[in-house]
């Protein structure tokens, strides 16, 4: 990865967190998205799927290591994961 983006206008409170996709740049280098789910859950939300950005989605959650992390395509299908580092 070189870069990272921090999308603008991002809220969040106890247990959520969001960001209006369409203030995202229309840039075909983005190649997705990382977000966490608090609650542990590493499937993609129905929200998640409706707010795909790219080719990928991941999601991490507690205990955040590198067990705890999950990608997917926009399908909402799973995709292999290699954590490095």
């Amino acid at each position: 990865m070189d870069e990272t983006l921090f999308p603008p206008m991002g809220v969040g409170g106890r247990g959520f967190a969001s960001f209006p996709v369409h203030m995202l740049p229309i840039d075909f280098t983005i190649v997705g998205t990382v977000h966490s789910h608090p609650s542990g859950s590493l499937s993609p939300s129905v929200g998640d799927l409706h707010n795909f950005y790219g080719r990928i989605m991941m999601i991490v959650g507690p205990p955040y290591g590198r067990a705890s992390v999950a990608a997917y395509d926009k399908r909402g299908e799973s995709m292999e994961v290699e954590v490095l580092g």
